[in-house]
Formats: structure tokens, C-alpha cells, sequence
């Protein structure tokens, strides 16, 4: 049986930072499951940066199944978590069944990847003091506030974690995440 791992998610997540870790995650051999709220078919978006905008512009992504629910979670049952990011994050980090998630695998030293707005969820959970962070730029205040040291970067690691700006930098935070998890011996 394949090592698991959980994407934390919901809906408003952005679709290319779900979908480019599920499937790379599936590729390499591992059962990925999506943990949202609840269990039904989730709407995601799409982010994109054009010209004359202050911030992204969003629509319509894909629909996707969650799995599991975050309730019916057992951290125990997962090798590793993935929080993608979109506004998903933004009411994510109020749950509390995400919360317990996102400790277990700190508290272990488990691998941890997350980009964009995905570290609003770790810092809620209270992980990221004295840790590195990368995230969507904007959000560096909210990496300092929670105690961590912001890096504008695209695969930023430090030790089980690794952070990412945005879905421009997939390629980059997933190449990272696979050296963590080599390093962590939970190869697929």
C-alpha cells in the first residue's frame, strides 16, 4: 500500500496549486486524499496577475471530490500535508479540525508543504514561530506577525516545511517538497 498523503483544501482553493501536487504526488507513487470542511464536490478558482491590476484577478476553476472530511481525520493515517493556497486558506485557518492537523505533523516533524495562502492556516495553527516562510507576498506581514522570518521565495525550506509564493512556482516548491520527503524516508 502507498504512503498517504492529505491536501488541506476547500473551496476557493486555487486550482493549479490543488491539481499540480495531487498529480505529481500521484505520479510519484503516493495515495493523495483531499480533506476539506466536509466531504462533497468542491468549486476551486482561478488566480491569474494581469497588467493595470493591483492584486490577482479570480474565476471559475474546476470542481473536485473531497475525500475526507478535516473531522474525519486521522492525522496518524497521512506521511505528509499539503496546503494549497486561493482564499480556501482564509476561513481554513478557523477550522479547528485543521488546526489539529497542521500541529500533528509540526509537533512530528512531518513534511509540510504550503504556498500562497496556505500559511494563513499555519500561522492560525501557532507552527510558525522562529520558522522560514514564503507565502503570497502580501501575506509576509502575517508571517511576521505569527512569529516567523518571511522569504520571498519559491521553494523555501526549513527543516519539515516548505513554502512557496504562488503557483508560478510549482516547479520549484515541489522539487523541494520531494527532497523533504526523500529526506524524511517517505518515498512513495
Amino acid at each position: 500500500m502507498a504512503d498517504r498523503i492529505l491536501i488541506i483544501t476547500g473551496d476557493a482553493a486555487e486550482t493549479l496549486e490543488v491539481f499540480y501536487p495531487y498529480h505529481r504526488l500521484q505520479e510519484a507513487g503516493y495515495e493523495v486524499h483531499i480533506g476539506a470542511p466536509e466531504k462533497r464536490a468542491l468549486q476551486f478558482v482561478v488566480h491569474d496577475f494581469v497588467d493595470g491590476f493591483d492584486t490577482y484577478t479570480e474565476k471559475p476553476g474546476h470542481r473536485w471530490n473531497a475525500d475526507v472530511a478535516l473531522a474525519d481525520v486521522d492525522p496518524a493515517d497521512y506521511v505528509a500535508i499539503v496546503v494549497p493556497g486561493g482564499r480556501a486558506p482564509e476561513y481554513l485557518r478557523n477550522n479547528a479540525d485543521a488546526q489539529r492537523i497542521v500541529r500533528h505533523f509540526f509537533d512530528r516533524q512531518a513534511p509540510v508543504a504550503a504556498t500562497c495562502h496556505g500559511p494563513l492556516l499555519l500561522a492560525a495553527s501557532g507552527v510558525l514561530a522562529g520558522r522560514t516562510s514564503s507565502a503570497y507576498p502580501e501575506l509576509a506581514i502575517d508571517v511576521t506577525i505569527a512569529g516567523g522570518v518571511f522569504e520571498d521565495g519559491g521553494g523555501v525550506v526549513d527543516g519539515n516545511l516548505v513554502t512557496a509564493r504562488a503557483w508560478p512556482d510549482n516547479g520549484t516548491w515541489m522539487k523541494a517538497f520531494f527532497e523533504v520527503l526523500e529526506g524524511a524516508k517517505v518515498p512513495a
